[in-house]
């Protein structure tokens, strides 16, 4: 099964679509990851190659799950002395092992630009005429994908699977009991200190950490920890900074190096919360692909090491599932 082949169809049949694997417990399906819980507390996630915008999984994307795993290691690796995080293993490319926490009913969203094609994302709504959003005061006259003046917290709520997060304020937050005022005050200062780490690696690499989400919990002492992944070209934008000024003067979107450019795709194409989403050509895909991969080593300097074409992936992690849980594959 090669994986230097130039025919996008070709490299599409090649993706990792289904992580179930029966000699695992406690199997549940992502949108993106697979994963298992342990007896002993574990979680196992694999991060699959299915991508999914809106709420929605749509198509694969050769490579992904692999960059979304290694890029989040990179992160949580370069903000361990900020935030804990729950990884404790990588047996495989696409495979983090970590503590299960008891999660958090927020996501931690941070934004640094005017801009989104979501519905939680602050420029639709700044575009409908909203002025005051997640609690914060905008002034008239402001531009898609404009620097905002501070950094910014816009959280949401977490959907359950099939609905779409709500926005929320910090008010609503601690009024509604979700979390407490020391709790939410810690959120808030850990967050935007690791989109700061965060916005200065990417800078120092030639990119914009334009916004991003986090997610948090409690271990099993009551540390607040981060969860799930970190920067990653799912849960970040990233622009080119080298030609964000000159297209800005010229009214054109930014260089991006993450699923923004499938959103903006799609959106040109239809209302993804009202029509049909077409069917994603397989150059696109690949071109999606592209992009994820530059991202990956543009953030880490590192190469980008594709799987061998000697065999599958998911015979690879299967085969590193093996050797970390022998106890289950016997």
């Amino acid at each position: 099964m090669p994986n230097t082949t130039s025919d996008p169809e070709a490299m599409l049949d090649i993706c990792l679509t289904d992580a179930e694997f029966p000699a695992l417990p406690n199997f549940q399906r992502g949108k993106v990851r697979d994963s298992y819980d342990l007896p002993d507390g574990r979680r196992v996630m694999v991060a699959t190659d299915r991508q999914s915008a809106f709420d929605i999984v749509l198509a694969a994307v050769p490579y992904k799950g692999q960059v979304l795993n290694e890029t989040a290691r990179f992160w949580f690796e370069k903000t361990a002395d900020i935030c804990p995080n729950h990884v404790v293993d990588y047996p495989d490319p696409n495979v983090a092992v970590a503590r299960r926490l008891d999660m958090l009913p927020i996501e931690m969203v941070v934004r640094d630009y005017l801009t989104g094609s979501t519905e939680t994302s602050i420029w639709p709504m700044y575009e409908r005429g909203e002025r005051v959003m997640y609690g914060h005061a905008f002034p008239d006259k402001m531009v898609r994908n404009q620097k905002l003046p501070d950094t910014i917290l816009t959280p949401t709520t977490k959907a359950d699977a099939g609905g779409h997060d709500a926005p929320i304020t910090a008010a609503e937050i601690v009024e509604r009991n979700l979390l407490s005022q020391p709790v939410w005050d810690e959120l808030a200062e850990l967050s935007l200190a690791v989109f700061a780490r965060g916005r200065e690696i990417a800078a120092s690499n030639g990119l914009i950490l334009v916004d991003t989400k986090y997610e948090f919990g409690f271990d099993e002492s009551g540390r607040i920890t981060l969860a799930d992944e970190v920067h990653t070209p799912d849960s970040s934008r990233y622009w080119l900074a080298e030609s964000y000024e000159a297209r800005m003067a010229v009214s054109e979107n930014p260089e991006s190096l993450d699923k923004e450019f499938l959103r903006l795709w799609i959106s040109e194409r239809c209302d993804p919360y009202n029509e049909p989403i077409p069917e994603i050509p397989a150059d696109t895909l690949m071109a999606f692909s592209g992009k994820y991969v530059t991202l990956f080593e543009k953030v880490t300097g590192q190469e980008f090491e594709k799987p061998s074409s000697d065999r599958s992936v998911r015979e690879r992690v299967r085969a590193n599932l093996a050797k970390s849980f022998p106890e289950y594959f016997t």
